[in-house]
């Protein structure tokens, strides 16, 4: 049988064509917002050589995250998915132009070196909120271009796409920063934006699925509690949750760059995409052998995966030692996202996806700042190696606490039916 056929029957997702423009919004986008990250962490760091700042980075990012997520999913609920996608991309557009200015060397020197980098933690600060409500838009979009069967293979390759966006864009990144400095990086920023903005015009309105109002505290109340009533969405969520916040490594990567492994611009583009590099493989690999038995069990060893990479790349002085660490890391990660995503998907109700995609918003997309904060304040307090090591093994402590915690979630079944789950935890 040809490749691209047997490719087609194993990754049905791919026939529906909403479903790939969805694919190109979501690459485009997440590769330039990855870009734009790397490049403004790099750039706080050169000009402040301070750890502290990098982690206050992550502190910014992460309070709009966590504080709209709480209202975030009630909105998107109840409002068009696609109009709403439009505007956080414009609003990103804008954010954009912003940093190009930032980055200006005679911007930083009129306005010193406090001053920018107070202004960039303002731009920060909105980008979390902007991310509060495309987190949960973008999970209720996904579903409603595919039908419910091909939930498992349309998560792997949304997956897919945020991952190779995930590696291109800091790799583009250092290379970006190396030849042309940090205003045109930035700029390139905005140019990827555009791509994102013109998939999400491409695709049709999509209906609105939960027609009533009802007030917004009884409706986030319903939300949290979905999430926190499911032990295996509950135990997925938390397990991710905090294999992310202590295992935050990337987070010190400028610091490993110029101060331990000294390879500047280059060597840092490398070693920031390489854990999505990790889960780009692992990713490709699951599209033609995807997790059937025990998913549950295999997240449990992945994360476990995880934390011992990470204890590794921390005492790590070998720029290839490293750099395999981190892609191990990134292929742990990556199943532990494609069996979360998929957990999220066939248990959540249609009108409730973006309440509970909020939730998962402060779960996990929050743990990844609030994981900078805590490998910054760590590395200030500690050193950066040890805090790097201390965070591998707190990973390790949370996989060991949710196995005899979250029994179901060892026992959890892709083709195990609501009622059986219910029975289960009962």
């Amino acid at each position: 049988m040809p490749f691209a056929i047997k490719f087609l029957l194993k990754n049905k997702a791919l026939r529906y064509p909403q479903f790939r423009k969805f694919l190109t919004l979501r690459f485009s986008l997440i590769m330039a917002l990855n870009m734009q990250t790397a490049i403004i962490s790099y750039l706080v760091y050169r000009i402040t050589h301070d750890k502290l700042a990098l982690g206050l980075l992550g502190i910014w990012e992460v309070i709009p995250a966590i504080g709209f997520s709480l209202f975030s999913g009630h909105f998107v609920d109840l409002r068009e998915k696609k109009m709403l996608l439009l505007q956080c991309v414009a609003g990103y557009l804008l954010l954009s132009l912003f940093y190009v200015i930032l980055s200006l060397p005679s911007f930083y020197k009129y306005a010193g070196v406090s001053g920018t980098v107070h202004l960039i933690y303002v731009c920060i600060f909105i980008g979390g909120a902007l991310r509060a409500f495309i987190s949960p838009a973008t999970f209720s979009l996904q579903a409603m271009l595919i039908p419910r069967e091909e939930y498992a293979n349309a998560t792997t390759w949304s997956s897919t796409a945020w991952q190779i966006g995930a590696v291109a864009g800091p790799l583009l990144a250092g290379v970006m920063i190396a030849m042309s400095g940090f205003e045109i990086s930035l700029a390139s920023v905005f140019i990827l934006q555009l791509v994102s903005l013109v998939a999400i015009l491409l695709i049709p309105r999509q209906p609105i699925l939960k027609k009533g109002k009802e007030p917004i505290l009884k409706s986030l109340k319903q939300g949290l509690r979905f999430v926190f009533s499911n032990q295996i969405v509950l135990a997925a969520l938390s397990l991710d949750m905090f294999a992310v916040l202590f295992g935050g490594a990337v987070a010190l990567l400028p610091v490993y760059a110029d101060d331990i492994l000294k390879v500047g611009e280059v060597g840092y583009g490398w070693m920031r995409a390489a854990p999505g590099i990790g889960s780009v493989m692992t990713l490709f690999i699951l599209s033609f052998m995807p997790l059937k038995k025990s998913p549950g069990s295999k997240l449990l060893l992945c994360i476990g995966g995880f934390g011992i990479s990470t204890i590794i790349f921390g005492i790590s002085t070998n720029f290839i030692l490293s750099f395999i660490m981190l892609i191990a890391g990134g292929m742990f990660d990556a199943v532990s996202v494609v069996i979360r995503g998929t957990i999220l998907q066939l248990r959540t109700p249609d009108a409730m996806r973006g309440r509970v995609a909020a939730v998962n918003t402060m779960f996990i997309s929050s743990s990844n700042e609030l994981g900078a904060a805590e490998s910054g304040l760590t590395a200030k307090w500690m050193g950066t190696v040890p805090a790097v090591i201390f965070g591998g093994c707190m990973t390790l402590v949370v996989v060991g606490v949710t196995y005899f915690a979250a029994p179901m979630l060892r026992l959890f079944s892709l083709d195990m039916k609501h009622g059986e789950e219910k029975a289960g935890e009962a």
